[in-house]
């Protein structure tokens, strides 16, 4: 094993309080760190420089965010660079290493370590005798696949797992094989991220996605930022919230914890104010709800424009609601029933602090809201969602610019996945149009989503469990669950590009498929290959690779998926190989089977490719009533019991996804440690933990059994009352696989009950 680069495993562990600008001097010096020691000083800035341009170039691998609209050639952002040099390393997982290494040895293996070993380079095989990894050509690794899926006595003992990095092409040629085999078991990362966003806007307004694109952004009078770390999670936000900040608009930041992008940025491409360490704020009202307390928080909101009407008919735009709306006057009867003492307790915040926010909705004319996993990992985040809906539509906030719901998706292309066909309830027209352009007969019962796939294998109903990228078994909930579960299947299959936990949790078969990663060129044989990705507000542009691939025995994404469906489906007309020769043939039969993609290959190809159309941001709204539809749920009681913790899991700042690049936190002022909750003093003293001491942590299921993690160090940090945080994947243990939202399916990640008491023997 190479030596570990980074904190060495006994440096002490430190915790300063972060005062500085989000981005800035410290980003740049934690990519010049990255870069040196991934030992692309040349190749890596050369990269850089040619990020997501229309001409040349690549689109970010990274976060979902949108590229910016005016051209800028420095849109980039330290995790983007991060994540690029994590890709582009000169360290190799060949088959040397392998088979130096048994599976049970790199089992003990921290997570760090595997992903650092490098590029995989080429398919290999789990050999049982020898408890190793062997190589296995191309040719003989898609039969195995093959001849496993065919042995199937029903096609939905198979599951097909897709990741958000997964580019458009491929996410349709994957749909596709799994509904041509006869099932739409295809869970995915939305599953466990933003599936309470989908199901609420699409309740409400008649689209799963939100209806505001970047320039909206540029022209809100207002940005409300409810459950989203902005500075690790989608960093190029910060060039929005500083330009908004210079014009005068207001900035609300909702978060238990208050994150370095509720504060200042100096945004590095800005090369005056990094060089005079001048910082932008980069908001004008920070609130603290308790864990899931932002519907009783956005509902306060409403009750006060709603009594403001009263005296004050601008607060509400009642012409809007009339026309464009159905349930208002049971919502409004709804709010008025609700006591500000409820609204108090549920959210935490005080009534003048709710007002203060209320304040800031009324004053101004146009409003964005936008949200990430903080909202949608509970119980309740459907509910939460359409209250965030309800709230807008008050004030004609949809279908203008410069206004409506704006969702932050995590990874580069998850949005497009769900477009692009990555549904395991797909609708009967989606369907229809598969049908007819693919000429296949699409299963119509709804398969399995991520949840119940993990269920499936566990029980032995699941055999074949495929996934395309992503670390599944670390993402997923209740890590011992998972684990067994992936150990139940005859045959898992991981297309990847880097060694990882779901390599040494496999199944009594298991392959590594290699692929070749965004940054790197992808020749067919009609030539280079471009793909393409939808970004987190339905702009679809391009992706060229630039790099030499790091093996020569790498496929990509679509290759593989052709390969597999080759083997699997041997009578199959739908044309794989053709498909390959050259990915214009995929998108045109896209543009036939996906609505909104019609005429794909010319709409791509324009300077930052184009926009999906959004029926509700023409006011057209796809819903039973044809009307934007408010919703009349009620509050849930989200104050922990006495004695007990609702704790969410988040990533730390180096860290993306389950991919940590440290085991630091710069932002929150964490070195050298990962192991960590953090609390409030005062819940600290209430129960005996010193700052910095050990503690044990348990949580509780619904079903009443227990999990826990010892020996923890509690971190004393500014969160309100009865609330604890803690890093994922590490604590995902403590999320038991049936503690799942039973509105959107979702673990619930972000409210978990614990108890958290000193460590054993301290």
């Amino acid at each position: 094993m190479e030596p570990r680069v980074g904190p060495a495993p006994d440096a002490a562990p430190q915790v300063r309080p972060y005062h500085h600008p989000a981005a800035g001097w410290g980003a740049a010096k934690s990519v010049t760190r990255v870069l040196v020691e991934e030992r692309e000083l040349v190749d890596g800035p050369r990269a850089i420089m040619r990020m997501n341009h229309e001409n040349g170039g690549f689109d970010c691998p990274g976060c979902a965010w949108p590229d910016d609209t005016k051209g800028l050639r420095l849109d980039i952002c330290e995790n983007g660079i991060k994540h690029v040099t994590w890709e582009m390393t000169r360290k190799r997982v060949d088959r040397a290493f392998f088979a130096a290494h048994s599976v049970t040895e790199l089992a003990g293996w921290s997570d760090y370590d595997l992903e650092n070993q490098g590029r995989l380079t080429e398919p290999m095989a789990y050999d049982p005798e020898s408890d190793h990894y062997v190589p296995i050509s191309w040719k003989q690794a898609f039969e195995v696949v093959g001849a496993a899926l065919r042995g199937l006595d029903d096609p939905n003992r198979a599951s097909f797992y897709t990741s958000g990095r997964l580019g458009n092409e491929a996410t349709f040629l994957y749909q596709l094989m799994a509904r041509e085999l006869g099932t739409n078991n295809l869970p995915d990362c939305s599953n466990m991220c933003h599936e309470a966003s989908g199901r609420a806007l699409q309740a409400a307004l008649g689209t799963g996605k939100g209806t505001v694109d970047l320039k909206d952004w540029e022209s809100a009078d207002a940005l409300f930022i409810l459950g989203v770390n902005a500075a690790s999670n989608a960093p190029r936000m910060l060039t929005a919230l500083a330009e908004a900040e210079r014009r005068g608009a207001q900035i609300v930041h909702v978060n238990p914890l208050v994150e370095a992008a509720a504060t200042r940025t100096i945004v590095p491409h800005e090369f005056l104010d990094m060089a005079l360490f001048k910082s932008t704020r980069t908001s004008t009202l920070n609130l603290q709800p308790r864990i899931g307390g932002d519907m009783a928080l956005l509902r306060g909101m409403a009750k006060a424009v709603l009594e403001q009407s009263a005296s004050d008919p601008k607060a509400l735009d009642a012409t809007f609601v009339e026309r464009h709306t159905a349930g208002f006057e049971e919502y409004r009867a709804l709010c008025a029933a609700t006591p500000w003492e409820e609204l108090e307790r549920q959210s935490g915040l005080s009534r003048a602090d709710i007002l203060r926010a209320a304040r800031v909705y009324t004053e101004v004319d146009r409003s964005i809201v936008s949200w990430c996993l903080g909202l949608t990992q509970h119980e309740h985040g459907v509910d939460t969602v359409r209250e965030i809906v309800n709230l807008l539509l008050l004030r004609g906030n949809i279908g203008r610019e410069g206004a409506g719901p704006s969702p932050v998706r995590g990874h580069s292309n998850v949005q497009g996945n769900r477009t692009c066909g990555i549904d395991h309830r797909p609708t009967e027209a989606f369907l229809d149009r598969l049908a007819d352009a693919c000429e296949i007969d699409p299963p119509r019962e709804h398969g399995l989503d991520t949840v119940r796939t993990i269920q499936a294998m566990r029980d032995g109903e699941v055999k074949v469990f495929v996934a395309m990228g992503g670390n599944f078994a670390l993402a997923a909930p209740d890590t011992a669950a998972t684990y067994a579960a992936l150990r139940s299947c005859d045959l898992t299959v991981q297309v990847s590009t880097k060694l990882n936990r779901s390599h040494v949790v496999h199944g009594r078969a298991a392959l590594i498929l290699p692929c070749l990663g965004r940054t790197e060129k992808d020749h067919q044989r009609k030539g280079v290959q471009r793909t393409s990705v939808e970004d987190s507000m339905s702009m679809v542009h391009l992706s060229l690779g630039m790099k030499r691939p790091a093996s020569p025995h790498l496929l990509s994404e679509p290759a593989i998926v052709a390969g597999m469906a080759r083997a699997a489906l041997p009578d199959s007309e739908t044309p794989w190989d053709w498909y390959i020769e050259d990915y214009d043939r995929i998108r045109d039969t896209m543009a036939v089977a996906l609505d909104g993609f019609e005429d794909f290959n010319r709409r791509v190809r324009l300077p930052l490719g184009f926009r999906i159309k959004q029926p509700a941001r023409e006011l057209v709204f796809l819903t039973p009533s044809g009307r934007a539809e408010f919703s009349t749920a009620a509050l849930p009681d989200v104050v922990p019991e006495p004695g007990t913790l609702a704790l969410g899991t988040m990533r730390s700042h180096d860290q993306w996804n389950t991919t940590i690049y440290s085991d630091d936190d710069r932002y929150r002022g964490v070195k050298n440690l990962r192991t960590l909750v953090f609390m409030n003093r005062a819940d600290m003293r209430e129960r005996g933990i010193a700052d910095m001491g050990a503690v044990d942590i348990t949580s509780t299921a619904k079903d009443g059994s227990h999990r826990y993690l010892k020996g923890y160090t509690a971190v004393p940090y500014d969160i309100p009352r009865g609330c604890a945080a803690g890093y994922m994947p590490e604590m995902n243990v403590l999320c038991a696989l049936g503690d799942y939202s039973t509105q959107s399916d979702q673990p619930i990640m972000k409210h978990v009950k614990v108890t958290i008491v000193p460590a054993a023997g301290c």
